[in-house]
Formats: C-alpha cells, structure tokens, sequence
C-alpha cells in the first residue's frame, strides 16, 4: 500500500467533483450557493455523530460519574458547530437576491426543508411529532416519505425511520436525571419516594413565603394600587411552579426534583458536571433556535416573503419552527429557583463531597 496524501486521506478529488449542480456548469453564485448548503450538511453529519454518542452515554444503566465530563466534552463540540452554522448564514447573504434569482428556479420543487439530516437531527434530539409545524399543509416527515421516487430517496426515507426508532436525547437526559440523589436518597432507595416528596414540599413552602415577601416589597416600590394585580401574577406563577414539580407521574416528578437538586446545589463537587452537562444542553437548544432565527432572517432577506420552493410559506414556516422546545423542563426549572440562602437545608451532605484517594 503506498503511502497516503493528505488528498488521499479526505478524498478531496471525489469531494470536489459534488459541487456541480444539476447540470454540471454551476454558475459562479450557484456554486456558492451549493457549498455552503454542502457546508452545512457536513457539519450535521458530525452534529449526529456527537449527539449519538452523548445519548448512548446517558442512556447507559449507570453513567459513571468520570465520563459525565466526557458527555458535556462532546455536547460542547456541538454547541461551537452549531455557532459556526449561525455565522456561516453570513456568507450565504453575500449572494445577492437578484443573482439568486437567476438560478432559483432551477431549485424548484427542492427546498432546503428537505434536510433530512436536520429532520434526523430533530428526531435525534426528542422533537415529538405533535410539535412539528406542518410543511404546506401536510407533515413534513411524511412530505419527505413521498419523495421515495429513486433509490436514494428511499435510502434518506430508511434513515428517518431509524432515527424515529431510536432513543432520544431527551428521554436519556431525563432518565439519568432521575438517578440524581436527592438529599442523599437514591432511586430504590426504601424511603425514596417520601425523601424526594418532603424534599419538594420543603422547597414549595419556601417559594410560597420568598414570593409572597416579593409581593410586599412590589408593593412598596409601586402603590397599593398595583397590589391585586402583582399578587395574581405570583400565585399563577405558584401554580405553574407547583404543577411542574408535582406531576402525578411518579417517574417525572423524581427526574424534575433531580434537576431542581442539580440546579439548586451546584456548588456540591459531584454536582458540578452534571450542572454544566445541564448548562450545554440547555445552550444547544438555544443555539438551535438562534439557528432557525438566523436562517428565516438570511432567507427573508434574500428572497422576501414569497413562496418557498418547495411550496411552503417559506419566511413565515421558518419562522414558526422557532417555537419549537425539546427541552422544556431544563428552561421551566428556571422558574422555580430559590436563593441560596432560602435553600431548604442540605441532608445526606456526605455523598456530595469529593471521594478520598
């Protein structure tokens, strides 16, 4: 075998053969175009690649606590891709709306909703199919099924299958989740269920009496006047508070009082990575949406609000993609959080602390 060059290392004569469009003689502001969307693609197949392999850790009956690290080195990884992506829109609104529109036609029905890595990338993460937005009337995994015309399409339709099939990013978060130790407690533990319960008590009583001194000094700030509707806001908020951490789902209600433990004593040592694991996952799904913000905006600007080409509404689908939240318990906990003085006192200390050598 002789020895490899760097061209033959990462193929580059056959990658640099796939940029030639459909009729083979792109246009300067075509090949453009075609790179950054290629770009793109590669970095969602490496965006796959780190998220697989974070799930599969979390997943996992135990998750030692030295790879906990190992998990938010690669959900990290992740976050920067997605960062670049967000600025590499920069380059593609460097192509001109009336430049685009001499080759854009030749795009149509195409659309780069037909991603079916970014789909794949949904269904990786635990994006339910009752979210999604519908794609000019219809469900957009099954618009891309329909396009199963040539053996490639039905290779794309064969990998969302699989992905739907797959273990989500969510669910593997929220079940290692749920083997936090709460105040020193372990899941199967004899009396966990009632230490995770009075833990959540305690924690609810100290929110009612820190909200309701807040009503007062509201009040004082403002005027008597503004008393009623300042104390409906609270109590909605109480509510809202309660019904997520209480749910009657037992299995739930364990996976939200360990993230409110995790959040709440974050300076614990065996704390401290699952709290930033928590943090990376949190910033990737906001890095998401600051990616669907960005991308509606670089399309808004190159082409208005006309229909996509692939018959969508096109700004005004994009736009309603970025409602979409995977992660709602890691952004609703938020709420709930009580000053570190207001904690209710720390049990079972001595779990938390750093192992002796």
């Amino acid at each position: 075998m002789s020895t490899p060059t760097y061209w033959d290392y990462l193929r580059l004569p056959d990658l640099l053969e796939l940029q030639g469009g459909l009729d083979g003689q792109p246009s300067p502001d075509e090949l453009h175009f075609i790179v950054v969307h290629q770009s793109f693609e590669l970095w969602f197949k490496l965006v796959l690649s780190q998220l697989r392999l974070a799930r599969d850790h979390l997943a996992a009956p135990r998750l030692p606590e030295e790879r906990v690290p190992f998990v938010v080195h690669h959900l990290g990884r992740v976050n920067a891709i997605l960062r670049l992506c967000v600025e590499q829109f920069a380059v593609m609104e460097t192509l001109p709306p009336q430049d685009f529109l001499d080759f854009r036609d030749k795009l149509v029905p195409s659309s780069g909703f037909q991603s079916f890595q970014m789909r794949e990338l949904e269904l990786v993460l635990g994006l339910r199919q009752d979210q999604r937005i519908k794609y000019a009337g219809t469900d957009p995994l099954a618009h891309i099924r329909a396009q199963s015309h040539s053996p490639a399409s039905a290779k794309v339709a064969g990998k969302l299958e699989a992905a739907m099939a797959e273990t989500t990013l969510h669910t593997s978060v929220m079940a290692w989740l749920q083997r936090t130790p709460i105040m020193g407690s372990n899941p199967g533990d004899p009396d966990d269920d009632a230490m995770v319960d009075a833990f959540l008590s305690e924690y609810l009583a100290k929110t009612e009496g820190h909200q309701r001194e807040g009503i007062e000094t509201l009040v004082r700030a403002l005027s008597e006047n503004d008393r009623p509707a300042i104390t409906a806001r609270v109590e909605a908020g109480l509510a809202a508070t309660r019904a997520f951490l209480t749910p009657d789902d037992r299995e739930a209600r364990r996976a939200r009082a360990g993230l409110l433990f995790i959040e709440s004593y974050r300076e614990l040592p065996l704390l401290a990575w699952p709290r930033l694991l928590l943090d990376t996952v949190c910033e990737l799904e906001e890095q998401l949406l600051l990616f669907r913000n960005r991308h509606a905006r670089m399309v808004e600007r190159t082409i208005g609000r006309r229909v996509g080409t692939g018959g969508s509404s096109g700004v005004d689908y994009l736009d309603q993609t970025a409602s979409y939240r995977v992660f709602p318990e890691l952004w609703a906990v938020r709420s709930c959080l009580l000053p570190r003085e207001r904690l209710p006192g720390l049990r079972g200390g001595e779990r938390y602390g750093f192992a002796a050598g």
